[in-house]
């Protein structure tokens, strides 16, 4: 009855004021937007977040969307990197088809009886897991799949998954083929934006036969305790947060929402899902590269109480050999490096022995600058 007396309120002072010709109708309507915001309940009051924010309220402004066929796209990206860790992409050149026949086929796979996909694990760290994310006591309201990627595709070996779902891994191929041209894409923009050269100094470290990338795809199923379990004010996590040790990583999921990333103050905003589009993370790697212009970004999901969510992340990682260390292009004259050298392998093992939400690149900060610099 209070939002019917409202709507009745100003639609009658809709009419008065165009009768009266003293405003025009684009403030008009403006002013009854602003009129609803006080009335609308708070979001805190739908889904209860770790740190109650109104950051929720200008998430469409806080995330870049960068259309790849812009001239002006490698500026933007740059920026984008600078800024925030995270973009949305458009015009990326990934047929719609590969991403929906893949999110198919997934699907069909987390249908399956749980005794059936448990043959695919447990994860190690590739294969079939459920609630377990890592070795570390990490645990969230997800399944998933994680494959290893080999010369540019994925490696059968990486799961159990039967020979007879040869559809299952053509469609795989396919999209990771796919994403992992828009990443070097992107990459090379980068590199285009920052004025470094060789054009492919990134992009070369993805391309390489010996790139240690990985692909997963993570299925959030609906939770239907949600409001039980979200107790004391924190909200029940899907997948907690963290940033990802890669270069870079790309992110598409079905129209379920729940992916969330933290601002430089700490607010979380969270990402409006879509499903034809892409969104691109600067990973742990990328930050050292560019000795801290470009910061990785930490992000989580949410669980869903209504429906379930399917995502599909690409993982651009260097050879386990690679020395992660600022580009030497890039650096000013007299600049110093914020990180400690190493090796790939050596911050993937570091990494994955710490929990999720550790701060991994601080054991590889040199101490005796302050992180604030970064």
């Amino acid at each position: 009855m209070r939002y019917k007396k409202f709507i009745q309120t100003h639609i009658l002072l809709f009419l008065t004021s165009l009768k009266k010709k003293k405003k025009s109708l684009l403030m008009i309507l403006l002013d009854m937007v602003v009129s609803c915001q006080s009335i609308l309940p708070n979001s805190s009051d739908i889904h209860r977040t770790c740190k109650p924010t109104s950051a929720d309220q200008i998430t469409n402004n806080k995330i870049p969307v960068i259309d790849m066929l812009d001239p002006q796209a490698k500026f933007l990206i740059t920026k984008a990197c600078q800024e925030l860790g995270f973009f949305k992409v458009v015009n990326h050149g990934v047929p719609i088809e590969t991403m929906t026949k893949l999110e198919s086929d997934a699907v069909k796979f987390f249908n399956l009886p749980e005794c059936e996909k448990d043959k695919v694990g447990p994860a190690n760290p590739f294969g079939y897991g459920n609630k377990r994310i890592g070795s570390n006591g990490d645990v969230g309201w997800v399944e998933y799949l994680l494959f290893a990627i080999n010369s540019g595709l994925v490696s059968e070996k990486s799961t159990n998954i039967p020979a007879n779902s040869q559809f299952f891994w053509s469609a795989i191929n396919e999209y990771v083929t796919a994403v992992r041209n828009l990443a070097c894409v992107v990459l090379e923009k980068i590199a285009d934006g920052l004025t470094i050269e060789p054009k492919n100094v990134l992009s070369k470290l993805l391309r390489d036969e010996k790139s240690d990338s990985c692909f997963r795809l993570n299925h959030y199923p609906p939770c239907t305790e949600l409001e039980a379990l979200s107790s004391g004010g924190r909200n029940f996590i899907g997948f907690g947060e963290h940033t990802d040790p890669q270069i870079i990583s790309i992110i598409r999921s079905n129209n379920t929402t729940g992916l969330q990333i933290s601002l430089r103050d700490g607010a979380w905003i969270s990402v409006p899902p879509d499903q034809h589009f892409f969104f691109i993370i600067v990973g742990d790697s990328l930050q050292v590269m560019t000795n801290g212009r470009f910061r990785s970004v930490k992000h989580r999901v949410l669980a869903n109480n209504i429906k379930s969510r399917l995502s599909m992340i690409y993982f651009g990682g260097p050879p386990l050999s690679e020395n992660i260390a600022p580009l030497s292009s890039l650096m000013d004259e007299g600049e110093e490096s914020l990180y400690k050298e190493f090796t790939w392998h050596e911050y993937k093992k570091s990494a994955y022995r710490t929990r999720l939400g550790a701060d991994r690149l601080g054991l590889f900060e040199k101490k005796n600058i302050p992180y604030g610099q970064i």
